[in-house]
């Protein structure tokens, strides 16, 4: 299995005519005050696979913070099946919804193992204004 990219989105869906369509592609969010949540984003992976892919392989999607904890994981099994007759590979696209906690300014990463082998990341650049420094009362005054 290839992974071919993995994005962050506001949205994302399958035509009826099999294409992923992508609305909205983002790398960078920027808040205000921490903790904080994204609500909603789309984090979309699309895969390729072969005919030696067939069967159940166990993925796992891990949102870790700048400092490096996990903030949460998900776990699912990708069930493919062989590509149609002529075919040598068969798209994969997956699109998951959800909330992105954050906790913390900086470079959130969302990892995603396939049969416990890394095999993405994503970046997802949190910016926003820096806490106003604590000034002591009267300080800078100068002198009657």
């Amino acid at each position: 299995m290839n992974v071919s990219f993995a994005l962050f989105s506001d949205a994302a869906n399958i035509s009826q005519e099999g294409k992923l369509n992508i609305l909205g592609i983002f790398d960078a969010v920027h808040v205000n005050q921490f903790p904080a949540l994204h609500p909603r984003a789309t984090f979309v992976l699309h895969m390729k696979a072969t005919p030696r892919d067939t069967g159940t392989h166990p993925m796992l999607l891990r949102w870790v913070n700048p400092r490096g904890t996990e903030l949460w994981n998900s776990e699912a099994q990708l069930d493919i099946g062989s590509p149609p007759p002529g075919q040598q590979d068969l798209d994969m696209p997956i699109i998951v919804q959800l909330d992105l906690p954050l906790d913390m300014l900086g470079d959130y990463t969302m990892r995603v193992a396939i049969d416990g082998r890394d095999s993405a990341t994503c970046v997802l650049h949190v910016r926003g204004t820096p806490p106003a420094p604590v000034v002591p009362a009267g300080a800078g005054q100068l002198p009657a």
